[in-house]
């Protein structure tokens, strides 16, 4: 059976799967993307248990992925945010969704697009200067 952790791996696909490679965890990060906030809001969305919800959210918020933040005072309610740490996930979340539109979608869902104009977006590999590197001009070397 495959452990929850990857230890002995020097390895950031790794170490990063620790933290968000569980079954419902990306899930629920793509939900806070479309604006959704709240424990009842995530549940109703995924149909997830409860518990496993409340368990996801709570590694989130420990990991700073996503900041608690209380709404109501009586009864006390809380909502979940993005942090930066959990914003920057958009580009991993973006990655998988057109790599799924090619090839497990047969019609994509959902585009990804420009706000100040429509335009069609797409992940890509860049340099320092911004400019778009061909994925096989690409080499994985240890640091």
């Amino acid at each position: 059976m495959l452990g929850r952790d990857y230890e002995g791996q020097n390895c950031s696909v790794a170490r990063t799967l620790e933290l968000v490679g569980e079954r419902w965890t990306l899930l629920v990060v793509r939900d806070a993307f479309l604006g959704r906030r709240r424990f009842e809001e995530f549940q109703a969305s995924l149909g997830i248990a409860r518990n496993v919800l409340a368990d996801r959210l709570t590694k989130l918020v420990e990991h700073g992925i996503f900041e608690r933040v209380r709404y109501q005072e009586r009864p006390e309610r809380y909502e979940y945010r993005l942090t930066p740490k959990g914003r920057d996930l958009r580009f991993a979340l973006a990655a998988l969704m057109q790599w799924g539109d090619q090839y497990v979608s047969p019609a994509p869902p959902r585009l990804l697009r420009r706000r100040s104009d429509g335009t069609p977006v797409r992940v890509a590999l860049v340099d320092a200067d911004g400019t778009t590197v061909d994925p096989t001009d690409v080499e994985n070397v240890a640091a």
